[in-house]
């Protein structure tokens, strides 16, 4: 039996029509009131019903339209959908990113869904739930919003660039990195902190921001907006030659990434808790 890999496209098309979907649901559930159910990390680090309902509705419609493939989601992990299937699809969700944003009424809160075959992230989607706003980005195919494609920031001085940023839960982790924030924002025009690292990411691509870097994002995190990113050129990594992750992800374009890239090192903005 020949197994058929779905093209980036048509697993981009599923993304889209899912998130959309769950982006209908949170935003309805938000104006009807939402409540916290649960904390995780921390006592500030808040699990909505939303979250949870919303990402229950993802992992069911992407079992009715692809029921072999592997979900990993921010609140139930692996669930029950099991390995990749044959093909190797893995669709990463983060269901509602910018939770606290979301409990508290503010605009900045996105559906976060991107295809993985085999290891390599293909196809990604985030929605904003409150504006409509979407970023999509394929595999050598380019990151787009309403049909304009991206490029990212045509910065290139450091002392100009606006840069985005996010903190951790943890008091000692905040500590580190509010360090790290007092040291470089001599060295930069400005410093922005939203609270939803993949809209940061999409912001980054389009050029809304100049830059982005973070400690502590989790692969929901960084799989769908990580994609918008590198698909508008910009760099994204973690700094000393590894690989974005956990330890720090930092996006921004080719001239901003080298003394951006230096400056966090010198700070070590991927030390600490």
């Amino acid at each position: 039996m020949i197994i058929s890999t779905p093209t980036a496209r048509e697993l981009l098309t599923i993304a889209v029509d899912v998130a959309r979907e769950a982006a209908t649901t949170a935003y309805r559930m938000r104006v009807e009131g939402v409540s916290v159910a649960a904390t995780k990390s921390t006592v500030t680090d808040v699990v909505t019903a939303a979250d949870r309902a919303v990402e229950r509705q993802v992992v069911a419609a992407l079992r009715q339209r692809r029921p072999g493939d592997a979900v990993l989601g921010e609140e139930y992990g692996a669930g029950e959908t099991g390995p990749a299937g044959p093909d190797g699809v893995r669709w990463i969700l983060d269901p509602i990113d910018g939770t606290v944003n979301y409990l508290y009424g503010l605009p900045y809160c996105a559906v976060s869904l991107a295809a993985e075959v085999a290891g390599e992230v293909v196809a990604g989607v985030v929605r904003n739930i409150v504006t409509g706003e979407e970023w999509t980005a394929t595999l050598g195919g380019g990151a787009w919003r309403d049909g304009q494609r991206l490029h990212g920031s045509a910065a290139t001085d450091l002392g100009q660039a606006l840069v985005a940023t996010g903190f951790g839960y943890d008091a000692d982790r905040r500590a580190h990195q509010a360090r790290v924030v007092t040291e470089l924002i001599p060295h930069i025009r400005d410093i922005r902190r939203m609270g939803a690292a993949a809209l940061d990411l999409c912001l980054a691509a389009e050029g809304r921001v100049d830059a982005y870097y973070e400690k502590g994002l989790a692969d929901w995190d960084l799989a769908a907006g990580g994609l918008v990113a590198r698909e508008a050129g910009l760099l994204v990594t973690g700094l000393s030659g590894l690989p974005a992750g956990p330890d720090l992800v930092l996006a921004a374009p080719p001239a901003l990434h080298g003394p951006l890239h230096d400056r966090l090192a010198d700070l070590d903005a991927s030390g600490g808790p």
